[in-house]
């Protein structure tokens, strides 16, 4: 038990670490040794949990989006919505809310949003949670089916609907481009309800 509470808090450590620097200096910059440094764990303990860098890295960028997408379920849930168009709308707010309050972890996410529904093989390997069956990806699929929307692939919809928000906010949020992300969202939301209807 005691063993198991020491390989956890050391991958802890990793993670936490890792996401600091990747953040502060970038991931290129950012070398294994520095990590495991600033974690107080040996080199080798690393090669325990990851193969390299761009694996943690990929383990955090899914973890934290999947993470907001939790959050904003969990604050969907709390605000009792029950038109689904709307809590796709208030899903997808909230995450580019939170992405507003933190370029950093938007900078670091960047354009991989859709890792923290679809990037299973990852979720299934490094999350210790048992299949979550109330996350984003069976809300939709429930609420596509009870209301009764023709689409070709909900799965693919899904995807389509956080790519796009993904990569508009992204530009939106860092540059203005085309518009600042309050100016915007109205057209995207515009766009979402139209593919859910």
């Amino acid at each position: 038990m005691k063993i198991n509470q020491q390989k956890n808090e050391k991958e802890s450590r990793l993670l936490e670490t890792a996401f600091k620097l990747f953040t502060e200096k970038g991931i290129k910059s950012t070398s294994i040794q520095e990590i495991v440094d600033n974690a107080s764990v040996a080199k080798g303990t690393f090669y325990l949990y990851f193969k390299d860098k761009y694996e943690i890295r990929d383990i955090l960028i899914t973890r934290k989006s999947e993470k907001l997408f939790s959050e904003a379920l969990s604050k969907m849930r709390k605000n009792d919505i029950q038109d689904f168009s709307d809590q796709i709308i208030f899903i997808i707010n909230y995450v580019i809310d939170e992405l507003v309050k933190n370029p950093l972890l938007l900078k670091f996410i960047s354009k991989n949003l859709s890792w923290g529904v679809y990037n299973e093989t990852i979720l299934k390997l490094y999350d210790k949670q048992e299949e979550k069956q109330d996350g984003l990806y069976s809300l939709f699929l429930k609420g596509v089916e009870e209301n009764n929307i023709k689409l070709k692939n909900p799965k693919v919809t899904l995807f389509m609907i956080i790519e796009l928000v993904s990569a508009t906010c992204f530009d939106s949020i860092l540059y203005q481009n085309p518009l600042p992300i309050e100016e915007y969202k109205p057209y995207l939301y515009h766009v979402i309800r139209d593919l859910l209807k």
